[in-house]
């Protein structure tokens, strides 16, 4: 049994049902859309990443009030709604920039009993990079958290139907900023080529393999 094996059963644990359709959803800002935020509560597993928000009842709707898997890195900018109920979620720790000799940290915000799941990079980020086409070993770089969720969405559950909504750099690539649904914009890492994924991203979608919830 391989890595992405396992990872796919222990991602599919957090399913409601067999993953069938999955709801990746990163950090952008979106506006109002019950449409949207309904097809994101009916998917069968809902992934989100880093600083993401979650609906609140009574509040207009943007994006869902689901949340069963969380892809994060050591640096994100926690909203409040990212620890809480953290115990009934997996949190799988993307680490792409650990193979370019950063150093491991864990953050004091942390809860203590925070339970993760590194993501490996020989499967995920690595053929990842590769696949976007960026000279990721000579010059340090690394995908973004979004795109490694979609990533490992589509790799971990290759026949299910795949929703991604929430992505800015599909259609602001050259954006040197990110404004998050949630607090203030912050710099786009230098280690990220994001016109790379975008352009990736809309590869997915335009043959099929993902569909984009405006």
């Amino acid at each position: 049994m391989t890595a992405l094996d396992v990872l796919r059963r222990l991602v599919g644990a957090y399913a409601r049902r067999p993953p069938l359709t999955v709801a990746v959803v990163g950090n952008a800002p979106l506006e109002a859309s019950d449409a949207r935020a309904d097809a994101i509560d009916a998917a069968d597993l809902v992934v989100r990443v880093n600083s993401f928000v979650l609906d609140v009842a009574g509040q207009p709707r943007y994006q869902g009030a689901r949340a069963d898997v969380v892809l994060f890195n050591r640096l994100l900018r926690a909203t409040p709604y990212f620890f809480d109920g953290y115990r009934e979620r997996l949190y799988l720790l993307v680490e792409p920039m650990r193979r370019h000799g950063n150093p491991e940290m864990w953050p004091s915000s942390w809860p203590a009993d925070l339970g993760l799941i590194p993501v490996p990079n020989r499967e995920v980020a690595a053929p990842l990079s590769d696949l976007l086409g960026i000279p990721w070993r000579r010059e340090r770089l690394a995908p973004t958290t979004g795109t490694m969720a979609c990533y490992l969405a589509l790799t971990l559950f290759p026949e299910a139907s795949i929703l991604l909504t929430g992505f800015s750099f599909l259609d602001n690539p050259d954006q040197t900023r990110w404004q998050h649904q949630w607090g203030d914009a912050c710099a786009v890492g230098r280690e990220h080529r994001i016109a790379e994924e975008g352009a990736l991203l809309r590869s997915w979608v335009e043959t099929g393999r993902a569909s984009l919830l405006r």
